[in-house]
């Protein structure tokens, strides 16, 4: 086939980015864009996803972990310090607190002398997929539509070149989605927000098409590249089809479907983590290969993700190698390569008539937000994962150096130990908490509490809350302070569990069988009805996949499992403990936050007397802080490696024997 008149420009190329303070972050940010980056990837830390100050209770252990902290107009201004917003593409991984976060933005371009109809770049302002997967929500869902609808609505009319949403289907698909589910339910949230933005008036009826153009979709894209190919072609169909028949939008232009991916960060291993290179290479081709359904914006992960915090180095290796694909291979200098192609249209329309089914069905619910409501969408989401896991202990699905091809040579890119990731300073949260103390201190006085007034005011009415946050930004208000005033206005939503109805279907019968029976033997020789797990996700940590696998297939071995779900303080977690009267304690934390809020939860039980409580602890946890955690009184620590679930809930049988000395 012949070539291209001319070749393709490549995509944006990203990396994700941000962790400690403001100022380290911007360092940061200035290297990647001098080594060829054409974009950022703005990380924040969880305090500032939810809505938090560094010094609130919530946020210890967690601030400039996964992210940087941005508490204040003058954090978000040395974290842009020396570059350009008006010639910058900036994507920011925000959903709760986004309209926050793009006021600190649009405030500093303007004070950079930035037109605002030239700043591009992205807010993710997907609050469905964090009731379902990443736990990052505050508000329920009706007024966290309405945050997003404003939003848009002032984008539209101010940052014309500004994508203000960015359905994101990346956490559907670590959270189990199949690519049918991934199809449907981020199309289902694209209708939620369209028909929101439609009925809410803010825009007039001839401009709706550029909310549609403005709408964008951040995807995961997993090993299968060829499946993965076949969903991005299936998904920019679908979109076209959904944008005439719904909304009667026929602009070619409107109807283009935009995206960026990062590939699958949950499915690099700790085990053989020099085999994530390839992995992350291959899951790159997924989403690149195909010209008509190429991504717009790429970001790629770290080869040691799994380990931890990745260092500047790795994620230059990962930029380096989407340099090396456009710039080296040929894959720009030709048109869609599997245009025609009998087993690329037979897939594409598998998933299209797939994803349309279901898609269906949830409409028929009353909408994504009622699916989310309902429990049917989580739900969905923790069966298909404890299918994918079922398939993966069978050995159905072959992942190579964990359960295959185990047998390996010592890695020396680990050699190092702790030195294989980034390290944070613990110094970098007390500073961020003076600060923040500092930065209330001099601000203008009485000028915040007057914006947080109006702002107060507007959210109990129904006026658009874009301007009334603008005002907050300049007055000095704090994220913490912007986020509270709603919380007091909106309530917080804490989503369901997915637990209820979810059955580990998959697992061999046999293995599981045997652990029932040591569960029932335990309980009735410890003169318990039933043994009683409590399974705890302490601080902000959303990504709660993990701790749902452990409490569906412990209760399907019989243990009563007591899970309350994400974002719960230490205190809280004693006291459940406390009142549920548990034989065992199971934490889950994949933030980094481990030590922190480990030491938290066994100060806590040892002040109730409960000394002799089991606890156990789960997340991605250095083998330095593992040794730290069993010091401390912590019986066992599971890490993403220990990948056989039903051998987990096993050793959680024999932690409870042993912490009441049976044999």
């Amino acid at each position: 086939m012949a070539k291209l008149p001319e070749r393709d420009r490549p995509w944006v190329m990203r990396t994700y980015a941000g962790h400690s303070s403001a100022a380290a972050s911007n360092a940061l940010f200035r290297r990647n864009l001098g080594k060829g980056q054409t974009g950022l990837s703005v990380a924040f830390d969880l305090p500032t996803q939810t809505g938090y100050d560094p010094d609130a209770e919530l946020a210890r252990g967690e601030v400039g972990r996964v992210g940087v902290p941005v508490s204040h107009l003058g954090d978000m201004r040395t974290l842009f310090d020396g570059i350009d917003l008006g010639l910058a593409n900036t994507s920011m991984t925000i959903n709760a607190t986004a309209m926050w976060l793009l006021g600190l933005y649009v405030t500093v371009a303007r004070e950079q002398g930035a037109p605002l109809d030239a700043l591009a770049g992205t807010t993710q302002n997907d609050i469905v997929k964090e009731y379902l997967s990443r736990g990052t929500h505050i508000f329920p869902p009706g007024p966290s539509l309405r945050l997003t609808t404003d939003t848009i609505a002032w984008t539209v009319a101010n940052c014309p070149k500004w994508n203000p949403v960015n359905i994101c289907s990346y956490h559907l698909q670590e959270a189990g989605a199949t690519p049918v589910q991934e199809l449907a339910f981020a199309l289902a949230t694209a209708i939620a927000v369209l028909d929101a933005v439609r009925d809410s008036g803010q825009v007039a009826p001839e401009r709706f098409p550029q909310v549609a153009a403005r709408i964008s979709f951040f995807v995961n894209a997993s090993v299968r590249f060829v499946e993965e190919t076949a969903k991005m072609r299936a998904f920019g169909r679908l979109w076209a089809t959904l944008l005439t028949d719904r909304y009667g939008i026929s602009d070619k232009s409107a109807q283009r479907f935009r995206y960026g991916v990062q590939v699958n960060s949950l499915g690099l291993t700790e085990s053989q983590p020099e085999n994530n290179v390839q992995r992350i290479v291959l899951e790159m081709l997924g989403v690149t290969l195909s010209r008509d359904a190429r991504a717009r914006a790429v970001q790629l992960p770290a080869w040691n993700e799994a380990l931890g915090l990745p260092r500047p180095w790795d994620q230059q290796w990962s930029l380096r190698m989407q340099q090396v694909l456009a710039f080296e291979s040929d894959l720009l200098e030709y048109p869609d390569l599997f245009e025609g192609s009998h087993v690329m249209t037979a897939l594409v329309d598998d998933l299209v008539a797939g994803a349309t089914a279901e898609l269906d069905r949830v409409l028929e619910m009353g909408g994504v937000v009622a699916a989310v409501e309902s429990g049917y969408l989580k739900s969905a989401l923790v069966a298909s994962l404890a299918e994918r896991r079922g398939r993966m202990e069978r050995g159905e699905d072959v992942v190579v150096g964990v359960n295959r091809f185990v047998e390996t040579e010592p890695s020396p890119l680990v050699a190092a130990g702790a030195a294989a990731i980034e390290q944070i300073d613990p110094a970098v949260e007390a500073e961020a908490v003076a600060s923040v103390a500092a930065w209330r201190a001099a601000r203008p006085a009485g000028e915040a509490e007057a914006a947080l007034a109006r702002l107060r005011e507007l959210a109990a009415g129904t006026g658009n809350l874009m301007e009334a946050t603008l005002e907050c930004v300049r007055a000095g208000v704090t994220t913490g302070e912007w986020a509270s005033v709603l919380r007091e206005v909106f309530g917080e939503y804490r989503a369901p569990t997915g637990l209820t109805g979810a059955v580990s279907t998959s697992v061999p019968g046999t293995a599981l069988a045997a652990v029932r029976e040591r569960v029932r033997r335990t309980a009735e020789e410890i003169g318990a009805g039933r043994l009683r797990m409590l399974v705890g996700k302490p601080g902000l940590d959303g990504h709660s996949n993990g701790a749902e696998q452990i409490a569906v297939r412990a209760r399907d071995a019989g243990f009563e499992v007591v899970y309350q779900g994400i974002r719960l303080t230490p205190a809280q977690i004693v006291a459940a403990a406390v009142e549920e009267d548990v034989d065992l304690v199971g934490l889950s934390v994949l933030s980094g936050s481990h030590l922190a809020a480990v030491a938290s939860v066994l100060a806590g039980l040892r002040a109730e007397g409960l000394d002799d409580l089991p606890v156990v602890v789960g997340g991605i946890i250095p083998p330095e802080d593992a040794a730290t955690l069993r010091a401390s009184g912590v019986a066992r620590v599971f890490t993403p490696k220990d990948f056989a679930i039903t051998d987990v809930v096993d050793e959680l049988v024999t932690v409870v024997r042993e912490a009441h000395k049976l044999p």
